[in-house]
């Protein structure tokens, strides 16, 4: 059942509990801060429940048509598929909202691709394969929140202070379910959602089981609410001011409980550390998930490539060759990642058994490529800017007087381009590299996998090492040193040893 936008809005008035500072916010889809956000995911909503678009966003499994980004890939075209339904997500956010419908939903997709791997008697593959159904009959918008909160990163300072570890557990277990309290972290999105994901994506020690919980809560659980950062789009004074943290201010959230119950079958992995992480990565779980951020942020890139050449047409800085240079530059950019994200689906695995897997090796490639160039991106935006960004009044509210209207339209054009439409552009720009949305946004990709050592250690366990090494020995293998005939140097070490 794919569900509109209108349904998906109802469906937040739900009495979840969202705190933005001190103010409790009982309907984001009113409140001045989350109102906007909640339009733009109903309209993806409304996007993919429109006939027109049947055939890229749905796909047919017993006997109902369900989002594409549930389809578990057997072949090539499958992946194909989801790729282009994900692109057709993000063009609409301009790569924003990193965590929009298809993102988590891709992750619960490709576990339930290998589901045996969530071993009893910790595992619970029933449970999870009956979860996967869940979201996809029931058109479910599923965030996650997989991550400790930094301070639970020193345990011991909270035993010598006699304090509870801040970090989500199982307090207890009951016939019907067990019993969640603690923080966890980073929801993204977890605002506008139906039902968070509450997993471990950073290695547990052995011992702590109780923290090893992975299962799916909804938004409005009793004894659950949502602490939101400060809302961009709260500060945004017009759509025309701040035109990306006016309507694509996703959000980030801390996850609170205290004795949130989950009933046993939303229940996936319990008691075991090792498992409760391993579950994302011998599953194409993670792969599948991150390939989704992938395409992404290649939207992203290309708004980014289209004010960078906006921009120095603007001020007619286009007609220096240096920075028609450097535009190429940034097109190659922009070119290097739509590469990797087709390479991910031409080099495709045909694995697990039955199923089609993006390329691991070169989504983790890419991963790694995203987080090293977006703040090079932004800063070549930046030198295109210049100073025009504050060439600019403060807002719009110029155009309201007639005096002042007069004078801007006279003394703020350019042989370019008129007044109004610099300033539009500008505002745009600087919505990109210099307003607190940008710095977000900047900090966001940086860190969004996770620091490098994370993302190259993915890198590292995804390469077939022993392939790279018999290219090494066959090379060696093709010549001797002078005066000893081939192959024999070989034989002598075997002797001698």
């Amino acid at each position: 059942m794919l569900k509109t936008g209108k349904e998906h809005l109802e469906s937040l008035r739900d009495g979840r509990i969202v705190y933005l500072g001190s103010e409790r916010v009982d309907d984001v889809t009113a409140h001045p801060a989350f109102r906007h956000a909640a339009q733009t995911v109903a309209a993806l909503y409304d996007m993919k429940a429109d006939p027109a678009n049947q055939e890229t966003m749905t796909y047919e499994e017993d006997g109902s048509r369900h989002s594409i980004y549930y389809l578990r890939a057997k072949t090539r075209d499958d992946l194909q598929r989801r790729m282009v339904g994900h692109r057709k997500i993000a063009d609409m956010t301009y790569g924003m909202f990193g965590r929009s419908p298809d993102h988590v939903a891709s992750f619960v997709t490709g576990m339930a691709m290998k589901a045996d791997e969530l071993k009893p008697p910790c595992g619970h593959p029933d449970n999870l394969l009956a979860y996967y159904r869940h979201v996809r009959d029931h058109d479910i918008y599923t965030v996650y929140a997989v991550l400790p909160p930094q301070a639970a990163r020193d345990p011991e300072f909270y035993l010598r202070q006699n304090l509870p570890v801040p970090t989500l557990r199982v307090v207890r277990e009951e016939d019907d379910g067990v019993v969640i309290s603690g923080m966890k972290m980073l929801a993204t999105g977890a605002v506008l959602a139906n039902e968070i994901w509450i997993g471990n994506v950073i290695p547990l020690a052995p011992d702590q089981k109780k923290e090893a919980i992975t299962c799916a809560i909804p938004c409005s659980a009793p004894g659950l609410t949502l602490w939101s950062r400060k809302s961009m789009e709260r500060m945004a004074r017009s759509e025309f001011d701040a035109p990306l943290a006016y309507r694509y201010d996703e959000t980030d959230s801390m996850v609170m409980c205290e004795n949130v119950k989950v009933p046993w079958e939303r229940v996936f992995v319990h008691d075991d550390a090792i498992l409760s992480r391993e579950i994302y990565f011998k599953t194409p779980s993670h792969c599948f998930g991150n390939h989704q951020s992938n395409v992404r942020y290649w939207s992203k890139m290309r708004l980014l490539l289209g004010l960078c050449s906006k921009v120095a047409h603007a001020t007619g800085a286009d007609q220096t060759p240096a920075v028609r240079e450097t535009l190429g530059k940034m097109s190659a950019v922009e070119g290097v990642i739509a590469g990797m994200v087709n390479g991910q689906i031409n080099a495709y695995e045909s694995w697990p058994e039955g199923y089609a897997c993006f390329n691991r090796r070169m989504m983790y490639a890419a991963l790694e490529w995203c987080t090293q160039n977006y703040s090079l991106f932004i800063d070549q935006l930046r030198e295109l800017c210049g100073g025009g960004v504050f060439q600019m009044p403060a807002d719009s509210s110029v155009m309201e007087d007639e005096h002042l209207v007069q004078q801007f339209t006279t003394y703020f054009q350019t042989p370019q381009l008129d007044a109004l439409s610099r300033m539009k552009l500008f505002k745009l720009a600087w919505d990109m590299v210099g307003s607190e949305f940008a710095g977000r946004h900047l900090q966001y990709e940086k860190f969004y996998a996770g620091a490098s050592f994370i993302v190259r250690g993915h890198a590292y366990r995804e390469t077939s090492w022993g392939e790279f090494h018999q290219i090494v020995e066959d090379l060696m293998a093709g010549y001797s040193a002078p005066g000893i005939p081939q192959g024999q140097a070989k034989v002598s070490a075997k002797t001698a040893a």
